[in-house]
């Protein structure tokens, strides 16, 4: 070890392994340029497995990686995250939100109002939330996080509440991924629209994006920019007011439920955005609407594994005025 280098080591663990050497650097030494590392890597400043390494190696589990850095270069590119323990030991976090957890995965219930993941740096979202509970349990570290950091795989607009999923471990991360992109996951929500329907329905279109007003409209006919969308609704009861829906996501496009429901004449209660006629106006106020009724309520993966979000409190006068709940 050469003078004023301290030596800093790091073992391996499951969630660090099989990503490349220079990536998992990069984590560490967050301000660090490419060429920074590459250096001391061509130095051997930065070792594995006590041996000179290119940085394209994949990492195994118990890979020994050293550092031989002065602390103030280290501290200058590491930029360490004290602050993370301030915010995530201090948010209190409800039982009542967690559906299931194993130790790759967790499925939140997250109530309306709460952001899936930052829309800003102060923002605190779901994310955050459930990384605080881990954190709290003692499952997550703050030297974990330096180089790995658990997250949500999918999305709810703010004003929807429901079943978020969350990869906890790498492996439950690259699962929950597959499944989401591949649309191996039947997702399906419950909402109460304005108008009567009376049966159940499998309805197509393209859905067009505008990413100044973040607003889409639903189209008839293909485009470049217009992105095909699925969805299916069963009625489960209602007057000629309203409608209780069970909804199946079939494409998951951004506003997809919501456009499409308004697009056929029955806007979401709750959901100016998607009401420009007000066809919902007599009914919020009666029901004293806060926000949108759409509830992502269950979820089904391909590994015959079955989750529930209970269905919010803003939903049990509609519920109790139909006949069931299937």
């Amino acid at each position: 070890m050469r003078r004023g280098q301290n030596m800093k080591e790091y073992q391996i663990e499951k969630n660090q392994s099989g990503q490349r050497l220079d990536k998992f650097l990069a984590k560490v030494l967050k301000a660090a340029p490419k060429s920074f590392i590459y250096k001391m890597l061509r130095k051997k400043n930065i070792t594995m497995n006590d041996q000179k390494a290119t940085g394209n190696e994949i990492l195994q589990l118990n890979d020994q990686i050293k550092l031989f850095l002065s602390d103030e270069t280290f501290d200058k590119f590491s930029l360490e995250q004290g602050k993370d323990d301030i915010i995530l030991s201090g948010l209190p976090v409800k039982k009542l939100w967690i559906i299931f957890e194993d130790e790759d995965i967790l499925v939140f219930n997250k109530p309306a109002g709460m952001l899936s993941q930052k829309a800003q740096a102060q923002d605190y979202s779901a994310n955050e939330y459930i990384m605080a509970y881990l954190y709290q349990k003692g499952e997550l570290t703050q030297e974990a996080l330096k180089t790995f950091r658990p997250s949500i795989c999918n999305r709810l607009d703010r004003n929807t509440s429901g079943i978020l999923l969350f990869g906890k471990s790498l492996a439950g991360l690259q699962q929950l991924s597959l499944w989401l992109n591949e649309r191996l996951i039947q997702k399906f929500y419950l909402c109460v629209v304005a108008g009567q329907l009376n049966k159940p329905m499998h309805i197509g279109g393209y859905l067009h994006k505008d990413e100044l007003t973040n607003k889409v409209t639903i189209m008839d006919t293909p485009d470049l920019e217009n992105k095909p969308i699925e969805t299916a609704y069963e009625p489960l009861g209602g007057t000629p007011e309203w409608t209780l829906l069970k909804v199946q996501l079939i494409t998951g496009r951004s506003h997809q439920i919501r456009a499409h429901l308004s697009s056929i004449g029955h806007p979401i209660l709750g959901d100016s955005k998607y009401d420009p006629d007000r066809l919902a106006k007599n009914l919020n106020l009666q029901y004293k609407i806060q926000n949108q009724m759409l509830h992502s309520w269950i979820i089904h993966t391909p590994d015959g594994r079955q989750w529930e979000a209970p269905v919010p409190e803003s939903f049990q006068p509609f519920i109790k005025q139909q006949r069931s709940l299937t």
